[in-house]
């Protein structure tokens, strides 16, 4: 199934054939709408003038000169040199541990628990953030060890809408933000009371 995350074709193509990409639109992920952090990497990429991103390159890259790609115009994140710096340093530690390859992140794991393990231990993926990372693989990418939907927790449920590991067109998107807006407007109404 081809990924429709950032809902642009060119994005989204390259999250479906560059796994590094996918991690990184996954890290830009907070405080930003979903498929706009999705885009993010394509926008790395063009404005980088490479057709795939590669860990070593954006772990080498000048840091004042990689808060400029991410300053655009457009904008690759809200905050784009905090998110420049936490790009950099995800790709720095792709680079230690993986050789430089995300996908060995995730390729010959045969423990959900070591995939969500492998995952959380990265630079900007807290419990949440891996969570739905491990349930977007399983649902979206075929990554499925065992235990996979335990390790993703609620996220890993078939038939929900509450992340980004559930869109798979702009139908489910709208779902996932009216789940997400119910959730903000409960916690809110939670506070009020409380």
């Amino acid at each position: 199934m081809a990924l429709c995350l950032a809902q642009d074709a060119d994005a989204d193509a390259l999250l479906d054939r560059d796994p590094l990409a996918l991690l990184i639109g996954m890290l830009l992920d907070q405080q930003f709408p979903m498929e706009r952090a999705f885009a993010g990497p394509g926008l790395i990429a063009q404005r980088l003038g490479v057709t795939e991103l590669d860990a070593h390159a954006l772990a080498a890259h000048d840091p004042e000169a990689l808060v400029e790609v991410f300053r655009g115009p457009p904008a690759v994140h809200r905050y784009p040199g905090s998110m420049a710096a936490r790009v950099q340093a995800l790709a720095a530690a792709v680079v230690e541990r993986y050789d430089g390859d995300a996908s060995a992140i995730w390729r010959d794991v045969d423990d959900g628990r070591e995939l969500f393990r492998r995952l959380a231990a990265l630079p900007g993926f807290g419990t949440q953030k891996a969570q739905i990372f491990t349930a977007l693989l399983g649902k979206q990418r075929g990554v499925t060890p065992a235990g996979w939907r335990e390790a993703a927790g609620g996220y890993g449920e078939d038939g929900v809408h509450r992340s980004v590991a559930d869109v798979v067109d702009a139908g489910s998107l709208v779902r996932v933000r009216e789940y997400k807006q119910a959730k903000k407007a409960a916690a809110k109404a939670a506070k009020a009371g409380g």
